[in-house]
């Protein structure tokens, strides 16, 4: 349903499975990381947004909290807030699942989120899979189609193990994942293209979910590598907080306000 403002009021369903969608098709899913609903708001508002995602790390900093350890009520409250502010489907990072995964997904589907990324911490392989199992249980519990970004830390928990055995892993990994019910993988790391395409090549095309950052290839490339979705993390909020780090050392040196401010708030 379409409203007087030309925004769309889709419902949950609608939205999971645009979100599907967006993960299986030719076109590379960008997601813009967003933390509150002021940067939800502002990102959504670009044309080319065609779904959100959630930064686990950034809420939980906008609250005081290291990285995982918000409460799960302060991050489900502001995830279902985020999710009644725009209009696309909205992907929630629910760190490892807050020791009931399945129930955490089945909370975040009830404030809106239709998507979730969950991650194995190098759990042991069975009891992962045993985890995305469950977690795609309770989406269809709910009956709302569910993206699950089954995340795998192959690489940044590796410590010292050899690169070479951390891929093998990863590889092995994802398969079993998409084989349990996720929509894609993630693998974060900074690798380049190499690297990358041996992640399609074995865990599938279009089931590969990476993060932005500087040795990866560029998402035009990450799309003709048959990359699914390429998130950007808590460098979104990094890069806000340092324009705003910018500002107040200017102002302090004796600096005047920008000419030009936009009226984004």
């Amino acid at each position: 349903m379409t409203t007087e403002s030309g925004t769309t009021n889709a419902t949950g369903a609608e939205r999971g499975a645009e979100l599907r969608r967006l993960h299986t098709a030719p076109e590379l899913l960008q997601v813009v990381n967003v933390w509150d609903v002021v940067s939800a708001k502002v990102v959504a508002a670009h044309p080319e947004t065609r779904a959100l995602a959630t930064a686990g790390h950034s809420i939980a900093a906008s609250f005081g909290y290291a990285d995982g350890e918000i409460p799960i009520h302060l991050m489900l409250d502001m995830i279902g807030r985020i999710a009644a502010a725009v209009d696309v489907p909205v992907s929630a990072d629910l760190d490892d699942g807050h020791g009931d995964a399945a129930e955490t997904v089945r909370r975040a589907i009830g404030v809106g989120a239709v998507g979730a990324n969950i991650e194995d911490r190098l759990r042991p392989l069975d009891e992962s899979i045993d985890v995305v199992r469950a977690v795609v249980a309770a989406a269809e519990t709910e009956g709302v189609p569910f993206a699950l970004n089954a995340r795998t830390d192959a690489f940044l928990l590796a410590g010292d193990r050899p690169f070479a055995d951390s891929l093998s892993d990863a590889i092995a990994r994802g398969r079993a994942y998409i084989d349990a019910g996720a929509t894609c993988v993630f693998v974060p790391g900074n690798f380049g293209e190499d690297v990358v395409a041996a992640l399609v090549d074995g865990i599938g095309e279009r089931r590969v979910s990476v993060i932005g950052l500087p040795a990866l290839p560029a998402p035009g490339r990450l799309e003709e590598l048959g990359v699914a979705r390429v998130s950007y993390g808590p460098t979104t909020q990094r890069v806000a907080l340092g324009a705003l780090d910018d500002l107040t050392a200017s102002l302090y040196a004796g600096g005047v306000l920008p000419r030009v401010i936009r009226d984004l708030n």
